[in-house]
């Protein structure tokens, strides 16, 4: 199993995203943590999207009632959404289509969408998500996209991927190989595991500031969700396993 990394959603462009790829995307914080608390939650399934516009309109597809418009941009909550926030969601998701539009996660999401497999992972469901490779495939080329913002790196999103493909050694031993990228990542995780990498960061000074302090403590639970989110036809993610909480 060959392993490799991106270091933001802007390097896709120059891999062929193909169907002899299985491409895991992460933007912990926040959008893919978002996606899958919102599984957890019992969300019949996310529709990411590029911008408002595209909510909008996907939004109009549905009734009302079984539609949660969820959003952000640069960081801010569209007017007329929803905070994309996880623990904002938890009330407000259950039985419910979530069209979700954020400043990065959704875009990596969407530009990936042409490999043979899309999963959506975080720190919360990393363990679940490489079980779920291990055991499906043998002998691919995985893809771990770190989304970044706006063409910059995140280091939240590097020790996200980290913890991911340590857990994918640790599956399928030594018969992974690692590009340099992944196993940067990897290294980097092993090495500051236990720190507060995620309040440090850009992203995680930001939310801060914004009073989101438990949301960055939620979303930095490894392994607590066992929810898988795989994106099918290319524009809706479901849940596949069952979205209960592991034993830490």
């Amino acid at each position: 199993m060959k392993i490799h990394l991106l270091l933001k959603k802007e390097e896709i462009d120059s891999v062929q995203m193909d169907d002899s790829k299985i491409t895991v995307v992460f933007d912990v914080l926040l959008a893919t943590s978002t996606i899958t608390a919102c599984l957890d939650y019992g969300a019949e399934c996310v529709v990411p999207v590029m911008d408002e516009a595209e909510a909008l309109r996907e939004a109009k597809k549905f009734f009302q009632e079984d539609v949660s418009l969820v959003g952000e941009y640069d960081g801010k909550t569209i007017d007329g959404f929803l905070d994309p926030a996880p623990l904002a969601l938890k009330e407000h998701v259950a039985g419910k289509t979530v069209v979700l539009s954020t400043t990065n996660g959704t875009v990596a999401i969407r530009k990936a969408a042409s490999a043979k497999e899309v999963y959506i992972a975080s720190l919360l469901n990393g363990k679940a998500v490489s079980k779920q490779i291990v055991e499906t495939y043998d002998n691919e080329t995985i893809v771990v996209v770190c989304a970044g913002s706006k063409n910059k790196f995140c280091i939240e999103d590097f020790f996200g991927a980290g913890y991911f493909i340590h857990q994918l050694v640790n599956e399928y031993g030594d018969y992974t190989d690692l590009t340099d990228s992944a196993l940067a990542a990897k290294l980097f995780y092993e090495n500051v595991e236990g720190k507060d990498v995620l309040c440090n960061s850009r992203v995680g000074q930001m939310l801060v500031h914004y009073e989101r302090q438990d949301d960055i403590t939620f979303v930095n639970q490894q392994g607590l969700l066992s929810v898988i989110p795989r994106l099918v036809d290319g524009k809706t993610i479901v849940a596949e396993g069952h979205p209960n909480r592991l034993s830490l």
